[in-house]
Protein backbone atom coordinates (compact mmCIF):
# COMPACT_ATOMS: atom_id res chain seq x y z
CA UNK A 1 0.00 0.00 0.00
CA UNK A 2 2.76 2.31 1.25
CA UNK A 3 4.13 1.77 -2.72
CA UNK A 4 0.73 2.55 -4.49
CA UNK A 5 0.84 5.79 -2.62
CA UNK A 6 4.54 6.45 -3.49
CA UNK A 7 3.71 6.36 -6.90
CA UNK A 8 0.70 8.11 -6.75
CA UNK A 9 2.46 10.84 -5.29
CA UNK A 10 5.35 10.86 -7.89
CA UNK A 11 3.22 10.61 -10.74
CA UNK A 12 1.56 13.25 -9.25
CA UNK A 13 4.55 15.61 -9.20
CA UNK A 14 5.84 14.97 -12.42
CA UNK A 15 2.56 15.73 -14.08
CA UNK A 16 2.40 19.22 -11.80
CA UNK A 17 5.88 20.01 -12.75
CA UNK A 18 5.05 19.15 -16.63
CA UNK A 19 2.22 21.56 -16.18
CA UNK A 20 3.89 24.34 -15.38
CA UNK A 21 7.25 23.67 -17.75
CA UNK A 22 4.22 24.23 -20.46
CA UNK A 23 3.37 27.41 -19.09
CA UNK A 24 6.50 28.72 -18.53
CA UNK A 25 7.32 27.83 -22.19
CA UNK A 26 3.84 29.20 -23.89
CA UNK A 27 4.72 32.26 -21.57
CA UNK A 28 8.30 32.78 -23.48
CA UNK A 29 6.57 31.96 -26.37
CA UNK A 30 4.52 35.28 -26.11
CA UNK A 31 7.37 37.01 -25.23
CA UNK A 32 9.18 36.82 -28.81
CA UNK A 33 6.43 38.39 -30.66
CA UNK A 34 6.73 41.62 -31.94
CA UNK A 35 4.71 44.02 -30.39
CA UNK A 36 2.63 46.14 -33.55
CA UNK A 37 3.97 48.92 -35.36
CA UNK A 38 2.92 52.14 -34.60
CA UNK A 39 0.61 53.73 -37.78
CA UNK A 40 2.14 56.49 -36.98
CA UNK A 41 5.84 57.64 -37.09
CA UNK A 42 6.65 54.47 -39.18
CA UNK A 43 8.02 54.19 -42.87
CA UNK A 44 5.50 51.72 -44.25
CA UNK A 45 6.13 50.13 -47.34
CA UNK A 46 3.73 49.74 -50.00
CA UNK A 47 3.68 46.09 -51.10
CA UNK A 48 0.38 45.56 -51.87
CA UNK A 49 -2.72 47.37 -53.65
CA UNK A 50 -6.39 45.98 -54.03
CA UNK A 51 -5.12 42.08 -53.96
CA UNK A 52 -2.28 42.82 -56.89
CA UNK A 53 1.67 42.72 -55.63
CA UNK A 54 3.40 46.23 -55.96
CA UNK A 55 5.95 46.02 -58.99
CA UNK A 56 9.37 46.35 -57.10
CA UNK A 57 10.96 50.05 -58.32
CA UNK A 58 13.41 50.55 -61.35
CA UNK A 59 16.68 50.32 -59.73
CA UNK A 60 17.43 53.84 -59.69
CA UNK A 61 14.05 55.06 -58.06
CA UNK A 62 12.24 54.79 -54.30
CA UNK A 63 9.39 52.92 -53.69
CA UNK A 64 6.19 53.52 -53.05
CA UNK A 65 5.38 54.53 -49.69
CA UNK A 66 3.82 56.25 -46.89
CA UNK A 67 4.52 57.85 -43.36
CA UNK A 68 1.93 60.06 -40.84
CA UNK A 69 3.16 62.01 -38.95
CA UNK A 70 2.15 62.95 -35.75
CA UNK A 71 2.98 66.99 -35.87
CA UNK A 72 -0.42 67.98 -37.67
CA UNK A 73 -1.52 64.52 -38.76
CA UNK A 74 0.50 65.44 -41.71
CA UNK A 75 0.56 62.53 -44.64
CA UNK A 76 4.09 62.62 -46.44
CA UNK A 77 4.07 59.57 -49.21
CA UNK A 78 5.55 58.70 -52.68
CA UNK A 79 3.42 57.05 -54.77
CA UNK A 80 6.69 55.82 -57.68
CA UNK A 81 6.78 58.84 -59.28
CA UNK A 82 5.16 61.73 -57.71
CA UNK A 83 5.40 62.83 -53.49
CA UNK A 84 1.98 62.62 -51.79
CA UNK A 85 0.92 64.56 -49.15
CA UNK A 86 -2.68 65.58 -47.48
CA UNK A 87 -3.70 65.39 -43.64
CA UNK A 88 -5.41 62.34 -42.10
CA UNK A 89 -7.83 62.10 -38.95
CA UNK A 90 -7.74 59.03 -36.61
CA UNK A 91 -10.80 57.98 -34.50
CA UNK A 92 -11.89 55.36 -32.31
CA UNK A 93 -11.81 51.98 -33.73
CA UNK A 94 -9.06 52.03 -35.94
CA UNK A 95 -10.64 54.63 -38.36
CA UNK A 96 -9.21 56.57 -40.37
CA UNK A 97 -9.94 59.57 -43.21
CA UNK A 98 -7.17 60.73 -45.05
CA UNK A 99 -8.44 64.19 -46.96
CA UNK A 100 -6.52 67.28 -49.14
CA UNK A 101 -4.31 64.38 -50.59
CA UNK A 102 -2.49 65.94 -53.26
CA UNK A 103 1.00 65.36 -55.09
CA UNK A 104 3.33 67.01 -57.29
CA UNK A 105 2.52 66.50 -60.89
CA UNK A 106 5.32 65.05 -62.88
CA UNK A 107 4.25 63.04 -65.66
CA UNK A 108 5.84 59.59 -65.53
CA UNK A 109 6.17 56.43 -68.00
CA UNK A 110 3.65 54.57 -65.86
CA UNK A 111 1.28 56.19 -63.53
CA UNK A 112 -0.88 52.84 -62.73
CA UNK A 113 0.58 52.20 -58.77
CA UNK A 114 0.54 56.11 -58.02
CA UNK A 115 -2.86 56.76 -59.56
CA UNK A 116 -4.44 53.63 -57.65
CA UNK A 117 -2.59 54.61 -54.08
CA UNK A 118 -3.63 57.85 -54.34
CA UNK A 119 -7.28 56.31 -54.53
CA UNK A 120 -6.86 53.79 -52.06
CA UNK A 121 -6.17 56.75 -49.78
CA UNK A 122 -8.93 58.55 -50.27
CA UNK A 123 -11.18 55.56 -49.44
CA UNK A 124 -10.08 54.28 -46.80
CA UNK A 125 -11.78 54.82 -43.74
CA UNK A 126 -10.42 51.70 -41.34
CA UNK A 127 -6.91 50.12 -40.63
CA UNK A 128 -5.47 47.09 -39.05
CA UNK A 129 -1.97 46.80 -37.86
CA UNK A 130 -0.64 42.87 -36.89
CA UNK A 131 3.29 43.47 -36.05
CA UNK A 132 5.02 44.38 -38.62
CA UNK A 133 2.06 44.32 -41.22
CA UNK A 134 -0.53 47.46 -42.03
CA UNK A 135 -3.62 46.87 -43.95
CA UNK A 136 -6.01 49.61 -45.15
CA UNK A 137 -9.61 48.94 -45.50
CA UNK A 138 -13.03 50.26 -46.44
CA UNK A 139 -15.92 49.31 -44.29
CA UNK A 140 -14.96 45.36 -44.06
CA UNK A 141 -14.43 44.33 -47.16
CA UNK A 142 -10.63 42.66 -48.61
CA UNK A 143 -7.91 45.38 -47.33
CA UNK A 144 -7.52 48.18 -49.94
CA UNK A 145 -3.57 48.34 -49.75
CA UNK A 146 -1.02 46.61 -47.30
CA UNK A 147 2.35 48.21 -46.02
CA UNK A 148 5.13 46.73 -44.70
CA UNK A 149 7.33 48.15 -41.72
CA UNK A 150 10.33 49.91 -42.68
CA UNK A 151 13.10 50.30 -39.95
CA UNK A 152 15.52 52.52 -41.44
CA UNK A 153 19.31 52.51 -39.57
Amino acid sequence: MKRLNSIILLCAFIFSTCKSTTSTMATNDNATQKPDASIQETYWKLIELRGKPVPPPPQDKREAHMILKKQDNRLNAFGGCNTLSGVYEMKEGNRILFSKVISTMMACPDMTTEDEFKKVLEMADNYSIKGDSLSLNKARMAPLARFVAVYLK
